[in-house]
């Protein structure tokens, strides 16, 4: 039971696209991505940190190929991957050279699943258009679909300037951030058109429209979705650290979402030093999750505490059992289809302690301040069992196992 309501918007009516076996768009789930930030001609780092996003849940992961070496990695990385059983589609992140790494090492072109061209500084004058056409060509010859990805922050300057020209000339300008925001949607629809001109289809084209600014990334992505059906990857550029990252890149693009625009997702997150990378996956599965799109592990619903709860018990208990599904996930998805619906509560007095535990899979009311030292627990909204004793913590981590085991394991074979 998951107790989600789908959005009221429809979903944008969007052009599939096929990236290594993953579909994005055309009315398939929202997909989750990230990008590795290791050196990627470093085979061995590089190989760690895909095979840690993937394991963590990114369904498509990003490699910055920026000069000869990283290229000529490209195929050993995809190799020494599938050899780990990480089969994950990789996707070549170029700007300034790409049209030239693609010619010069033709086992990368053939290794990557898509590219990912910036038309802000795939080249510039008169080099410009030949270089994008260069890797479009690319593309077609190697069946790879391409992102479009515009960046604000290297914005195609001539566009920029002559639409502000543009403006001045006009008798009641608009504001040069407007400016700026149809300077950027613009640079995505011509970039698309000149591609589809020389022959890529639009199944393989999406487009992005990155700024780091959250009203900007809505009302950029808002006209982009009127003016386009490709493919629409969102991301907030540049959203910062820690919570503030958290909270700009959820606010943006929960509010996209719920109007059914955008097909993939990467929330960019500026990792602490030597931090968890897969941070960003975990935040961006939990977005699309709490939104009610997509499921990906189990919920561990927890009251925030108060007066009554001046023990620790029930936050430690909630904590454990979320590293513990965190932990076990890559394992669970494949052992226990299924599981990732699973809701588990665990409530800290008797207000709503019973009550949310009912509405779980499985769930525990601790005692709170003054309380009987007792812990019912509920399975499928019955009461199922009274913990009493120092080992409640323990003994309900195991109903929990047991529970996961009979549902979505063998256990539920054998009942069956």
């Amino acid at each position: 039971m998951t107790g989600y309501f789908s959005s009221p918007f429809p979903r944008r009516a969007s052009v599939g696209v096929d990236v290594g076996g993953v579909m994005v768009g055309g009315g398939a789930p929202v997909v989750v991505q990230s990008m590795t930030n290791t050196d990627t001609a470093d085979v061995d780092q590089t190989v760690a940190q895909v095979a840690a996003l993937h394991r963590a849940g990114s369904e498509i992961v990003r490699i910055t190929v920026d000069r000869d070496e990283s290229a000529a990695a490209v195929p050993r990385i995809r190799e020494r991957l599938l050899r780990l059983g990480v089969n994950v589609p990789l996707v070549g992140d170029f700007h300034y050279i790409g049209h030239k790494l693609l010619a010069d090492h033709p086992a990368c072109a053939e290794a990557l699943a898509k590219y990912r061209i910036n038309p802000g500084n795939v080249g510039f004058k008169d080099k410009k258009d030949r270089q994008f056409a260069a890797i479009v060509e690319m593309a077609i010859r190697y069946d790879k679909p391409v992102r479009i990805g515009v960046n604000w922050g290297s914005l195609d300057q001539e566009l920029l300037t002559r639409l502000m020209d543009d403006n001045q000339a006009q008798g009641s300008p608009r504001t040069a951030q407007e400016v700026m925001r149809e300077a950027i949607v613009q640079s995505a629809i011509l970039s698309a058109e000149m591609a589809e001109e020389i022959g890529l289809g639009r199944d393989r084209i999406i487009l992005s429209a990155k700024v780091s600014g959250v009203q900007d990334l809505i009302a950029v992505y808002t006209e982009l979705a009127t003016r386009s059906n490709h493919a629409l990857h969102l991301g907030l550029t540049e959203a910062g650290m820690g919570t503030k990252g958290i909270v700009a890149s959820s606010a943006a693009m929960g509010i996209l979402l719920q109007q059914g625009i955008g097909d993939t997702i990467r929330i960019s997150l500026t990792p602490e030093p030597n931090g968890d990378r897969t941070r960003e996956v975990q935040v961006s599965q939990e977005l699309l999750q709490t939104m009610g799109f997509r499921q990906f592990v189990p919920i561990v619903a927890a009251c925030p505490g108060c007066g009554r709860t001046t023990s620790t018990v029930f936050q430690e208990l909630a904590q454990s059992i979320q590293a513990d599904i965190r932990k076990n996930m890559p394992v669970w998805r494949e052992r226990y289809p299924g599981v990732e619906n699973l809701k588990v509560a665990v409530m800290g007095c008797i207000v709503n302690g019973p009550g949310e535990s009912k509405h779980a899979d499985i769930g525990i009311s601790l005692p709170g301040t003054g309380e009987t030292p007792t812990a019912p627990v509920f399975i499928d909204g019955k009461k199922a069992a009274t913990l009493r004793g120092p080992s409640i913590a323990q003994d309900f981590e195991k109903m929990v196992a047991d529970y996961i085991e009979q549902r979505y394991g063998h256990g539920k074979a054998a009942a069956e």
